[in-house]
């Protein structure tokens, strides 16, 4: 079904599950670790993601601040110092945005190594990959074959078969029994403090920004530019969505939330092509965190992520494929070493270096 710009099918809805092997660890994390209320986790998110849908009209990923979350589970961090670190960081956003700092960045990026941190994202991606798939190799590799035999196919998109394979595989089990409790629950009113804004901030916060910049703003425009030429999304645009929902899902119990290439190479490689991928999401996210909220961490867990490494492995070899249009040796090695550096360090220091490569090659070059 098509409404104006948006579509409403299976392969959106394909398109929308395609980012779920980035979500999906960190969800069970903030969950089980830190207590994150699943209501809110789910409704937030859900929200969020219909807007997005009906601002940019295109697939938008929406995902957690990896570094936040990574460190916040880790270190066991309280509910409500995650909440005040995202809002600390959606202010700094804001900040940005109004600022007009990021067009600056942005005009002293070379193709290079925004190419370098998309090549970085989709080895990220094998590997982790990689962790989710050795669970069941046999489980994977007919996940495999399914992707490779469906990946074309509108009518059954290879996403849908693959999450239909995976709850097939939960109820041949036997694991389904027992865990569905329903039940109508609202998302909380939560609450940030400046304590805990400026802890999280010193602890995780500023680290965050540079990677955000990278992954979530410059990355993410330049997909964008490589999957839908004639709808360009501004850099400034995606920092003021972000400023305004981190400073206001943090108060029902909304996670640090941001975009990322890895995402959106998963969305788009699944089938998404316009907003209604978000649409749907967020549809069912809300509906899940309404009515499954007390039961929704027991689906996650049981769920085969064998079958997600799958998917991690064929989104990045889609991310690897965009970098083929970096011709020159200079260019090349530019965007090599700023994956390598991404990779072993952080994608911050890459992007840094690859921008002194540059410059230092162009100047030096006769």
């Amino acid at each position: 079904m098509k409404v104006g710009e948006f579509e409403f099918n299976l392969r959106e809805l394909a398109g929308s599950m395609g980012d779920f092997g980035t979500l999906l660890p960190l969800a069970i994390g903030y969950i089980v670790v830190n207590g994150l209320n699943p209501a809110g986790f789910l409704i937030m998110m859900g929200i969020v993601n219909i807007f997005l849908g009906l601002v940019y009209k295109l697939p938008m990923p929406l995902q957690p601040k990896k570094t936040v979350a990574t460190v916040a589970i880790a270190q066991g961090w309280t509910p409500s110092l995650i909440y005040s670190t995202g809002f600390g960081l959606g202010i700094v956003w804001l900040f940005l945005y109004f600022t007009n700092l990021i067009q600056k960045i942005v005009k002293y990026t070379p193709k290079s190594v925004t190419r370098g941190i998309t090549l970085a994202l989709g080895f990220t991606l094998f590997l982790t990959g990689f962790e989710f798939f050795k669970t069941d190799i046999l489980i994977g590799i007919m996940a495999l074959l399914i992707i490779l035999v469906f990946r074309k196919n509108t009518k059954l998109p290879a996403a849908i078969l693959l999450f239909l394979f995976g709850f097939a595989l939960i109820v041949f089990k036997g694991e389904l029994l027992g865990i569905i409790d329903i039940g109508f629950t609202l998302p909380p009113i939560t609450t940030v403090s400046l304590k805990d804004i400026y802890r999280g901030m010193i602890l995780v916060g500023i680290a965050q920004i540079p990677l955000t910049l990278t992954n979530a703003v410059i990355a993410v425009t330049a997909l964008l530019r490589d999957y839908f030429p004639e709808k360009p999304v501004s850099e400034r645009k995606l920092l003021l969505n972000m400023g305004i929902v981190n400073t206001i899902v943090p108060f029902f119990g909304g996670f640090p939330m941001c975009h990322g290439a890895g995402g959106l190479a998963g969305q788009y490689t699944f089938g998404a092509r316009t907003g209604g991928a978000n649409i749907l999401e967020g549809s069912i996210e809300i509906c899940l965190g309404l009515f499954l909220s007390k039961s929704i961490l027991n689906l996650f867990t049981v769920f085969p992520m064998s079958i997600v490494g799958a998917m991690l492995f064929y989104v990045s070899y889609e991310l690897a494929k965009l970098t083929r249009d970096i011709k020159s040796n200079s260019e090349i090695f530019v965007m090599i070493l700023t994956a390598v550096v991404s990779v072993i360090s952080n994608m911050a220091i890459g992007f840094l270096l690859g921008i002194i490569a540059f410059n230092l090659i162009k100047k030096l070059s006769p």
